[in-house]
């Protein structure tokens, strides 16, 4: 069945109206649980160390209320491009402050998205969970984008999908707290997608392990 961008929105603008409603219905006082903050994310993983990326004062009022964390990690040995990891953590989204999808920012920044599909993510200790894989140009550049939505020790791939448990978890927890978390990296000359995400899982094998300090249960 064809769906249409407009419909689309419209359907995420009324999960998200729901979900207000329903959030002030049970009270005025939404649950946000503690959590470590994420300017204290490990700056080393495996064995990279990084560099913090600040957002400057427009991003941030794009972004609206919430915690980021940026940061560049380097191959100490200077042989493989970097890996850029950025997570965004809205501890409430009654007000309708949610996690941009990069797909919206990518044509802006003038980065062409050439390929798009969903992959699994699979780790042990965690139920696998399907991730969005882009694959980006600018010029002669190109970059692999890895992102994915997170809430609740649970991964999904889809906006809307996101919008459908942000609902649920607003019934049953009463809580509306989200997060997305993305990788990015260059790729090598000839290297094909699949490859360039066989060079990140450690980073990706990293990461998720330690998401539920920063994005609470």
């Amino acid at each position: 069945m064809k769906t249409f961008p407009g419909a689309r929105f419209a359907l995420a603008a009324a999960l998200i109206a729901l979900t207000a409603l329903l959030l002030q219905a049970r009270g005025r006082t939404e649950i946000i649980p503690a959590r470590l903050p994420l300017s204290s994310f490990p700056a080393e993983l495996a064995n990279w160390p990084s560099t913090e990326i600040q957002q400057d004062e427009k991003t941030l009022e794009v972004l609206g209320p919430g915690d980021f964390m940026e940061r560049n990690y380097q191959d100490p040995a200077g042989m493989l491009p970097y890996v850029d990891l950025f997570i965004a953590y809205f501890p409430s989204q009654r007000a309708g402050e949610t996690p941009h999808s990069p797909q919206h920012c990518l044509p802006g920044s003038g980065w062409n998205p050439v390929e798009n599909v969903r992959v699994t993510l699979s780790f042990s200790g965690h139920v696998p969970f399907p991730a969005n894989r882009y694959v980006i140009t600018k010029g002669d550049d190109r970059d692999l984008v890895l992102y994915w939505f997170w809430a609740h020790d649970r991964g999904v791939a889809s906006e809307y999908w996101a919008k459908y448990y942000l609902v649920q978890d607003a019934i049953r927890m009463n809580r509306s707290d989200g997060s997305l978390v993305r990788l990015v990296t260059p790729m090598l000359p000839g290297e094909s997608a699949e490859a360039a995400q066989r060079r990140i899982r450690p980073f990706t094998s990293a990461v998720v392990p330690l998401l539920d300090q920063y994005i609470p249960r």
